[in-house]
Protein backbone atom coordinates (compact mmCIF):
# COMPACT_ATOMS: atom_id res chain seq x y z
CA UNK A 1 0.00 0.00 0.00
CA UNK A 2 2.98 2.35 0.32
CA UNK A 3 3.12 3.05 -3.40
CA UNK A 4 -0.65 3.61 -3.63
CA UNK A 5 -0.59 5.99 -0.66
CA UNK A 6 2.24 8.07 -2.09
CA UNK A 7 0.89 8.04 -5.63
CA UNK A 8 -2.60 9.08 -4.51
CA UNK A 9 -1.17 11.84 -2.34
CA UNK A 10 0.86 13.15 -5.27
CA UNK A 11 -2.17 12.90 -7.57
CA UNK A 12 -4.22 15.02 -5.18
CA UNK A 13 -1.50 17.64 -4.91
CA UNK A 14 -1.03 17.76 -8.67
CA UNK A 15 -4.76 18.05 -9.32
CA UNK A 16 -4.94 21.06 -7.00
CA UNK A 17 -1.73 22.81 -8.06
CA UNK A 18 -2.32 22.39 -11.80
CA UNK A 19 -5.95 23.50 -11.89
CA UNK A 20 -5.10 26.82 -13.53
CA UNK A 21 -2.78 25.41 -16.26
CA UNK A 22 -5.41 22.75 -16.94
CA UNK A 23 -8.04 25.47 -17.37
CA UNK A 24 -5.81 27.43 -19.78
CA UNK A 25 -4.99 24.29 -21.75
CA UNK A 26 -8.67 23.42 -22.04
CA UNK A 27 -9.40 26.93 -23.29
CA UNK A 28 -6.87 26.49 -26.11
CA UNK A 29 -8.47 23.18 -27.06
CA UNK A 30 -11.97 24.65 -27.03
CA UNK A 31 -10.87 27.54 -29.26
CA UNK A 32 -9.33 25.08 -31.69
CA UNK A 33 -12.38 22.81 -31.82
CA UNK A 34 -14.73 25.76 -32.31
CA UNK A 35 -12.54 26.79 -35.26
CA UNK A 36 -12.91 23.26 -36.72
CA UNK A 37 -9.49 22.27 -35.40
CA UNK A 38 -8.11 18.98 -34.18
CA UNK A 39 -6.10 18.14 -31.06
CA UNK A 40 -2.80 16.51 -32.05
CA UNK A 41 -1.23 14.58 -29.18
CA UNK A 42 2.34 13.28 -29.26
CA UNK A 43 4.29 11.10 -26.88
CA UNK A 44 7.03 8.53 -27.32
CA UNK A 45 8.04 5.71 -25.00
CA UNK A 46 5.74 5.53 -21.98
CA UNK A 47 4.43 9.01 -22.80
CA UNK A 48 2.59 7.50 -25.76
CA UNK A 49 0.15 6.04 -23.22
CA UNK A 50 -0.83 9.59 -22.28
CA UNK A 51 -1.33 10.58 -25.91
CA UNK A 52 -3.72 7.62 -26.08
CA UNK A 53 -5.67 9.15 -23.18
CA UNK A 54 -6.22 12.25 -25.32
CA UNK A 55 -6.75 10.82 -28.81
CA UNK A 56 -9.27 8.11 -29.67
CA UNK A 57 -10.42 7.33 -26.14
CA UNK A 58 -14.00 6.51 -25.10
CA UNK A 59 -15.39 9.55 -23.30
CA UNK A 60 -12.84 11.76 -25.03
CA UNK A 61 -12.81 14.13 -27.96
CA UNK A 62 -13.38 12.84 -31.49
CA UNK A 63 -11.37 15.64 -33.18
CA UNK A 64 -8.10 14.23 -31.90
CA UNK A 65 -5.11 12.69 -33.60
CA UNK A 66 -2.25 10.67 -32.06
CA UNK A 67 1.22 11.26 -33.44
CA UNK A 68 4.00 8.76 -32.79
CA UNK A 69 7.42 7.77 -34.16
CA UNK A 70 5.61 4.72 -35.60
CA UNK A 71 4.07 7.09 -38.15
CA UNK A 72 7.33 6.82 -40.08
CA UNK A 73 6.45 3.17 -40.73
CA UNK A 74 2.64 3.32 -40.78
CA UNK A 75 2.34 6.35 -43.06
CA UNK A 76 5.87 7.08 -44.28
CA UNK A 77 6.75 3.67 -45.71
CA UNK A 78 9.95 3.22 -43.70
CA UNK A 79 11.03 -0.25 -42.56
CA UNK A 80 10.10 -1.29 -39.04
CA UNK A 81 13.78 -1.52 -38.19
CA UNK A 82 13.99 2.27 -37.83
CA UNK A 83 11.93 2.06 -34.64
CA UNK A 84 14.73 1.89 -32.08
CA UNK A 85 14.70 3.25 -28.52
CA UNK A 86 17.16 5.94 -29.62
CA UNK A 87 14.82 7.28 -32.31
CA UNK A 88 13.16 9.74 -29.91
CA UNK A 89 16.48 11.55 -29.54
CA UNK A 90 16.74 12.43 -33.23
CA UNK A 91 15.46 15.95 -34.04
CA UNK A 92 15.07 15.10 -37.74
CA UNK A 93 12.30 12.62 -36.88
CA UNK A 94 10.07 15.49 -35.75
CA UNK A 95 9.95 16.99 -39.25
CA UNK A 96 8.87 13.67 -40.73
CA UNK A 97 6.18 13.16 -38.09
CA UNK A 98 4.76 16.65 -38.62
CA UNK A 99 4.88 16.43 -42.41
CA UNK A 100 3.11 13.06 -42.39
CA UNK A 101 0.29 14.34 -40.19
CA UNK A 102 -2.92 15.81 -41.68
CA UNK A 103 -2.39 19.09 -39.83
CA UNK A 104 -4.34 22.31 -40.43
CA UNK A 105 -3.48 25.81 -39.17
CA UNK A 106 -6.26 25.85 -36.55
CA UNK A 107 -5.04 22.64 -34.88
CA UNK A 108 -3.70 22.59 -31.32
CA UNK A 109 -0.89 20.35 -30.06
CA UNK A 110 -0.37 18.51 -26.77
CA UNK A 111 3.18 17.18 -26.40
CA UNK A 112 3.87 14.78 -23.56
CA UNK A 113 7.35 14.09 -22.21
CA UNK A 114 8.23 13.77 -18.55
CA UNK A 115 11.88 14.71 -19.15
CA UNK A 116 11.09 17.14 -21.96
CA UNK A 117 14.64 17.10 -23.29
CA UNK A 118 14.84 14.55 -26.10
CA UNK A 119 15.55 15.78 -29.62
CA UNK A 120 12.32 14.67 -31.25
CA UNK A 121 9.88 16.24 -28.81
CA UNK A 122 11.84 19.50 -28.53
CA UNK A 123 12.17 19.80 -32.31
CA UNK A 124 8.49 19.00 -32.76
CA UNK A 125 7.66 21.73 -30.24
CA UNK A 126 9.80 24.15 -32.24
CA UNK A 127 8.02 23.23 -35.48
CA UNK A 128 4.61 23.57 -33.85
CA UNK A 129 5.41 27.08 -32.65
CA UNK A 130 7.01 28.11 -35.96
CA UNK A 131 3.80 27.06 -37.73
CA UNK A 132 1.68 29.12 -35.33
CA UNK A 133 -0.12 26.32 -33.47
CA UNK A 134 -1.00 26.64 -29.77
CA UNK A 135 1.23 24.27 -27.77
CA UNK A 136 0.43 22.53 -24.48
CA UNK A 137 3.24 20.66 -22.71
CA UNK A 138 2.67 17.92 -20.15
CA UNK A 139 5.97 17.33 -18.41
CA UNK A 140 7.78 17.02 -15.08
CA UNK A 141 9.16 20.43 -14.19
CA UNK A 142 11.46 19.01 -11.52
CA UNK A 143 12.92 16.35 -13.79
CA UNK A 144 13.25 18.62 -16.80
CA UNK A 145 14.94 21.46 -14.96
CA UNK A 146 17.59 19.06 -13.62
CA UNK A 147 18.38 17.71 -17.10
CA UNK A 148 20.59 19.04 -19.88
CA UNK A 149 18.69 19.29 -23.15
CA UNK A 150 19.54 16.73 -25.82
CA UNK A 151 18.43 19.18 -28.52
CA UNK A 152 21.12 21.17 -30.36
CA UNK A 153 19.44 24.46 -29.37
CA UNK A 154 19.66 23.68 -25.68
CA UNK A 155 15.91 24.26 -25.37
CA UNK A 156 13.50 22.02 -23.50
CA UNK A 157 9.82 21.32 -24.09
CA UNK A 158 8.76 23.53 -21.20
CA UNK A 159 10.67 26.48 -22.70
CA UNK A 160 8.54 26.44 -25.85
CA UNK A 161 4.99 25.75 -24.68
CA UNK A 162 2.14 28.23 -24.34
CA UNK A 163 0.89 26.25 -21.34
CA UNK A 164 3.02 23.95 -19.16
CA UNK A 165 1.24 21.34 -17.05
CA UNK A 166 3.49 19.80 -14.40
CA UNK A 167 2.86 16.12 -13.65
CA UNK A 168 4.71 16.45 -10.34
CA UNK A 169 6.93 13.42 -10.91
CA UNK A 170 10.30 13.60 -9.15
CA UNK A 171 13.66 13.46 -10.89
CA UNK A 172 14.01 9.88 -12.06
CA UNK A 173 10.22 9.35 -11.89
CA UNK A 174 10.15 6.71 -9.13
CA UNK A 175 8.83 7.53 -5.64
CA UNK A 176 9.96 4.66 -3.39
CA UNK A 177 13.48 4.37 -1.96
CA UNK A 178 15.58 1.25 -2.32
CA UNK A 179 17.85 0.14 0.54
CA UNK A 180 21.36 1.27 -0.26
CA UNK A 181 20.25 3.87 -2.81
CA UNK A 182 18.06 4.12 -5.88
CA UNK A 183 14.31 4.33 -6.32
CA UNK A 184 11.44 2.30 -7.73
CA UNK A 185 7.75 2.75 -8.48
CA UNK A 186 7.33 5.18 -11.40
CA UNK A 187 4.53 7.70 -11.03
CA UNK A 188 4.54 10.02 -14.06
CA UNK A 189 2.07 7.87 -16.02
CA UNK A 190 -0.42 7.97 -13.14
CA UNK A 191 -0.35 11.73 -12.68
CA UNK A 192 -0.08 12.52 -16.39
CA UNK A 193 -3.12 10.38 -17.19
CA UNK A 194 -5.07 12.20 -14.49
CA UNK A 195 -4.04 15.60 -15.85
CA UNK A 196 -4.80 14.60 -19.45
CA UNK A 197 -8.32 13.60 -18.48
CA UNK A 198 -8.72 16.79 -16.46
CA UNK A 199 -7.85 18.83 -19.56
CA UNK A 200 -10.24 16.89 -21.79
CA UNK A 201 -13.14 16.98 -19.35
CA UNK A 202 -12.59 20.69 -18.67
CA UNK A 203 -12.75 21.32 -22.43
CA UNK A 204 -15.98 19.30 -22.71
CA UNK A 205 -17.49 21.18 -19.76
CA UNK A 206 -16.62 24.50 -21.41
CA UNK A 207 -18.23 23.44 -24.70
CA UNK A 208 -21.38 22.43 -22.83
CA UNK A 209 -21.41 25.78 -21.00
CA UNK A 210 -21.26 27.49 -24.39
CA UNK A 211 -24.36 25.61 -25.45
CA UNK A 212 -22.57 23.35 -27.90
CA UNK A 213 -22.80 19.58 -28.29
CA UNK A 214 -19.27 18.28 -27.59
CA UNK A 215 -17.96 15.76 -30.15
CA UNK A 216 -17.30 12.96 -27.65
CA UNK A 217 -16.64 9.28 -28.28
CA UNK A 218 -18.91 6.58 -26.94
CA UNK A 219 -17.41 3.24 -26.01
CA UNK A 220 -17.57 0.83 -28.94
CA UNK A 221 -18.60 -1.78 -26.39
CA UNK A 222 -22.00 -0.20 -25.70
CA UNK A 223 -25.07 -0.39 -27.93
CA UNK A 224 -24.94 2.24 -30.65
CA UNK A 225 -21.33 3.17 -29.96
CA UNK A 226 -20.00 2.31 -33.41
CA UNK A 227 -22.72 4.25 -35.21
CA UNK A 228 -22.38 7.27 -32.94
CA UNK A 229 -18.61 7.39 -33.39
CA UNK A 230 -18.65 6.92 -37.15
CA UNK A 231 -21.10 9.81 -37.57
CA UNK A 232 -18.79 12.12 -35.63
CA UNK A 233 -15.61 10.85 -37.25
CA UNK A 234 -17.10 11.58 -40.69
CA UNK A 235 -16.97 15.28 -39.82
CA UNK A 236 -13.18 15.02 -39.64
CA UNK A 237 -12.57 12.59 -42.50
CA UNK A 238 -8.93 12.55 -43.53
CA UNK A 239 -7.89 14.59 -40.52
CA UNK A 240 -7.90 12.04 -37.71
CA UNK A 241 -6.11 8.71 -37.81
CA UNK A 242 -6.65 5.67 -35.68
CA UNK A 243 -3.53 3.68 -36.60
CA UNK A 244 -2.14 0.91 -34.43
Amino acid sequence: MTYATKALDLARRVAESQAEPVRRAAALIVASIRADGVVNAFGSGHSEAIAMEIAGRAGGLVPSNRLTPRDLVLYGGKPAGVLTPELERDPAVAHEIYDLAPVRPQDVFVLISSSGVNGTVVELASIVKERGHPLIALTSVEHSTRMISRHPSGAKLLDLADVVIDNGAPYGDAILDLPGGGTYGAVSTVTSALLAQMVVTEAVDELVALGEAPPVYMSVNVTGGDEHNRALENRYAGRIRRGS
